[in-house]
């Protein structure tokens, strides 16, 4: 008898061990290492697989034929004192993975740190919301706010260019794009969401009245999607 329960305790050791192996799952978790920093919103684990930070998006440093984006060497720079050879959990949302087969994650600092947050918060990324990965949206646009309304990292970079004297700039093509938000949307989602003043979540589809002046603080590729996730159309 005692044999018995000496073997199923070791089975249920076991089986515990095995559920907490930290295998990516959708809302789930897991330790790593990271091994380096590919850029700001990205990095590679000592398993070698690649981490794709979920609803942030820093300027672009290593895209192929694609040029370096303003403050995109500041924000990688940022990223890889802030994780470069550290451990951390990774919480997942509802995709563990997108469709480049890398890990969509919530990135945790030992010391709690929460540093998908901290990245928008401290200026060095703005929020792209992609659905269906969307439990911190909230918090990523109240960090957003915050930044922009204290002029930090990008959005400070952002306000010095727009001062620059005109008059010393080479003259340029005109463009026929006057949108407000001047960030590319995700691949296959156009519509834009936003929160205005008063708190009230709306979505502007292309080539409605106000979709080009619209700064879209999410995507989505449709309206019943952008339904889901509390949006309404405009009143007019």
């Amino acid at each position: 008898m005692k044999r018995v329960t000496i073997f199923l305790l070791a089975l249920v050791l076991l089986l515990s061990a095995c559920g907490a192996s930290g295998q990516p799952e959708a809302n789930g978790e897991m330790d790593a290492v990271i091994k380096r920093v590919v850029d700001g919103d990205t990095f590679e684990l000592d398993s070698g697989e690649k981490v794709r930070m979920i609803g942030v998006d820093t300027p672009e440093t290593v895209k192929p034929n694609h040029p370096v984006e303003p403050y995109g060497k500041e924000a990688s720079n940022y990223s890889k004192e802030l994780l470069t050879g550290k451990k951390v959990k990774l919480k997942f949302d509802v995709e563990p993975y997108d469709k480049y087969k890398r890990l969509l994650a919530y990135v945790y600092l030992e010391d709690g740190t929460f540093v998908n947050e901290k990245l928008v918060r401290d200026g060095y990324a703005r929020i792209m919301t992609i659905p269906p990965n969307v439990a911190q949206a909230e918090l990523f646009l109240a960090a957003e706010r915050e930044a922009r309304e204290q002029n930090r990292g990008l959005w400070a970079f952002e306000g010095q260019q727009a001062e620059a004297p005109k008059e010393k700039a080479k003259p340029k093509k005109q463009s026929n794009n006057n949108t407000a938000a001047d960030t590319t949307p995700p691949e296959g989602k156009t519509i834009k969401g936003n929160i205005n003043s008063k708190g009230e979540k709306i979505y502007h589809v292309p080539g409605s009245a106000s979709y080009e002046q619209t700064k879209a603080e999410m995507w989505f590729s449709t309206e019943e999607e952008a339904q889901q996730a509390g949006f309404r159309a405009p009143k007019r």
